[in-house]
């Protein structure tokens, strides 16, 4: 499902899950997902719904985070009232539907795994999802809602220790450094190895590797 999307920024930004409290909608949850740009491991999403009143202990955008604060907070998002779900989309879904499919789909299974169902989605980025709820896509919601602030973080921690624990089944890869992207040392052992299991073989450097190794 697409809809026009809504760029917000600063305090306006700020105020989106305040004014849809004040239009009647008060459990908002905010989607979002990470790992569209590596070339091994699943995209995952979460979807997480912040209670009234709130105590903020400084979320943001994932991106904008070191990893150790990264973890500091999700812990505290999964320690407390927050409720939150967390949904993946396998290397083989990838594949076959692609990743912006792949991505929507993982955010879907995120809202519908939620043990309380919520009334609004704000979902990150240009896209919503195929749910029927009222949403709203929010291009660069991850720095502009503390909802999908809260979802990056979640969805970025879990794909990073997913990558951690798949660094110890395939160690040549050094999942545990590159996480999986597109580094250049992750193509070195590419050339060096070819394609595990994990690798989504619809990316072109890895269908090269394939390739070069005689798969498909």
């Amino acid at each position: 499902m697409c809809a026009a999307a809504v760029s917000r920024t600063g305090r306006e930004a700020g105020d989106i899950e305040e004014r849809l409290r004040a239009d009647g909608f008060w459990r908002v949850a905010g989607v979002d997902e990470a790992g569209r740009g590596p070339l091994a491991g699943p995209v995952v999403a979460a979807a997480v719904i912040l209670p009234f009143g709130w105590q903020d202990p400084g979320v943001d955008d994932s991106k904008r985070l070191s990893a150790k604060r990264r973890e500091e907070l999700s812990a505290v998002l999964r320690g407390g009232d927050v409720v939150y779900s967390i949904a993946m989309a396998q290397p083989e879904e990838i594949d076959r539907i692609n990743i912006h499919h792949a991505s929507l789909l993982a955010m879907r299974r995120a809202v519908e795994q939620l043990s309380s169902s919520p009334d609004f989605l704000l979902i990150d980025g240009r896209f919503t999802i195929d749910f029927d709820l009222p949403q709203k896509a929010v291009v660069g919601g991850d720095a502009a809602c503390r909802c999908i602030a809260a979802a990056s973080i979640l969805a970025k921690v879990e794909r990073d220790n997913l990558m951690m624990r798949m660094h110890q089944q395939w160690p040549q890869y050094n999942f545990a450094s590159n996480k999986g992207y597109p580094t250049a040392e992750h193509k070195q052992a590419l050339e060096k190895h070819g394609p595990c299991p994990i690798h989504r073989r619809s990316y072109g450097t890895v269908a090269q590797m394939g390739l070069a190794w005689g798969e498909g």
